[in-house]
């Protein structure tokens, strides 16, 4: 039988400041290996290595989190993370293949190829003896830095949703699910660890996550973790634009965008992420077709195995603020070329202030916006050229996204479909252009020189 018990983690530990620290006690339950569907052949070697050379160094190490979450629920997750009582200076010191990254959560990275093992160490809540160096919050609460060290049952606590606080142990193989965790995870429940305003404070990304992952594994948000994000949603704009913009590609390219887009739209977060797009899709049922087309064409690429590039959704997503601002532009007399530079101008402007968009998604995604200007100039001498254009093949399918999405193009896409079916030598390799634009070959970096030491 499982076996459940209250942790008794007692409010004097003494941790290596030497300053106490009262802990509430964390519920734990503890799912023996013959209750789970764990086994070590589930989990990537890379990340047994990593388990094992910090076992056989006299370190506590788990699996916990996603991998662990996903494994449970029968899923293969891509990435495996690994917490430990070692330093992070400890870590780093036991894998020549690792590198400290962060200041505001102090991580290793321990590197095998293009896989890459997260290790943490356990965290604790800080407390006053800790210098603003190693904890520090904003004035409304966001964790600014959190390098405070603990033990498991204190890390645990520390955790965002009661189904990421899972630890797989390689000791005995059995898995220490806190905080109801086992049983929200057999309930398809998404529930924060403590104060749901409390933690979104802490963090405003956790809104994000709570999106992502119900999207992504089809779980309820639980009331009390649900009901205050409507209203804490501006709280994003104090996340940095880069950040956010790395948690767009990880909210839209799990295969569950749609959903994603409908519960980011429910929970009034879409906004916060684009805005100008926000203001368009309520009041104009074209550019809600072609979000959700967008989306719904991103979900069948994933699960077709395709490759995904960002900038193709993007534009998608700011074509419909892009086109109004272009349209007052060329009511004011500006003719339409010139309009669309500097409407895109605006709006990439407006857009970087929520969300960072690299160049090389930027320049891209311009290049689309220009050549649907150029396809639409049927009648030219030069139309078979624009065959041979590198960007043709994602121009083309935005071209057929915006006929699927009501647009009247007087038959455009039927026009760019007969003429590469004519001069098809004219057309470049399909490779990963289509819907999600990109037939960029990327350069190969010349082959690292190897050593013979250990990873």
């Amino acid at each position: 039988m499982i076996k459940s018990f209250t942790d008794t983690v007692k409010a004097g530990i003494k941790r290596l400041s030497g300053s106490s620290r009262s802990q509430t006690p964390a519920p734990l339950t503890v799912i023996p290996r013959d209750q789970h569907q764990i086994s070590r052949s589930n989990i990537s070697e890379n990340a047994l290595k990593v388990l094992y050379r910090l076992n056989n160094a006299g370190h506590q190490a788990l699996l916990v989190g996603g991998g662990v979450r996903d494994t449970l629920l029968g899923l293969n997750p891509k990435d495996f993370d690994v917490a430990t009582d070692a330093t992070p200076e400890q870590v780093n010191q036991l894998f020549r293949n690792s590198r400290l990254i962060g200041r505001r959560f102090k991580l290793v990275h321990v590197v095998f190829g293009r896989e890459v093992i997260e290790v943490a160490t356990f965290r604790a809540p800080p407390t006053e003896d800790h210098s603003a160096k190693v904890a520090a919050t904003g004035d409304q609460g966001m964790i600014l830095r959190d390098n405070v060290y603990g033990n498991k049952d204190e890390d645990a606590m520390r955790r965002d949703f009661t189904v990421n606080a899972l630890y797989y142990d390689i000791a005995d193989f059995s898995v220490h699910a806190y905080a109801g965790g086992w049983d929200d995870l057999q309930n398809k429940r998404l529930r924060l660890i403590g104060d749901p305003e409390t933690r979104y404070r802490e963090d405003p990304v956790r809104m994000l996550r709570a999106i992502r992952f119900a999207a992504k594994l089809g779980f309820t948000i639980e009331a009390q973790t649900a009901e205050p994000i409507p209203v804490m949603a501006p709280l994003l704009e104090q996340i940095p634009a880069a950040r956010l913009f790395e948690e767009v590609l990880k909210l839209f390219l799990h295969g569950n965008a749609l959903d994603t887009l409908r519960l980011l739209r429910e929970y009034n977060l879409f906004g916060a992420l684009f805005p100008a797009t926000e203001q368009c899709l309520r009041d104009d049922p074209m550019a809600l077709a072609m979000a959700e087309n967008t989306m719904r064409n991103t979900d069948d690429r994933i699960r077709a195995g395709k490759s995904v590039t960002p900038y193709f959704f993007l534009a998608s997503l700011l074509w419909a603020p892009l086109q109004r601002v272009k349209e007052e532009f060329e009511a004011a007399g500006m003719a339409a070329h010139p309009a669309m530079q500097k409407a895109a101008d605006r709006i990439m402007s407006q857009q970087l202030q929520a969300t960072s968009i690299p160049k090389r998604f930027s320049i891209p995604m311009r290049e689309i916006w220009e050549l649907q200007l150029r396809l639409a100039r049927t009648q030219s001498r030069k139309t078979t050229e624009l065959l041979t254009h590198p960007r043709f093949r994602a121009a083309y399918d935005f071209v057929l996204l915006r006929e699927q999405s009501g647009e009247n193009l007087n038959g455009l896409g039927k026009f760019w479909t007969r003429l590469q079916q004519e001069n098809p030598d004219l057309v470049p390799a399909r490779g990963r252009s289509e819907a999600d634009g990109d037939g960029e070959r990327r350069r190969r970096r010349p082959p690292r020189k190897r050593n013979n030491r250990r990873s």
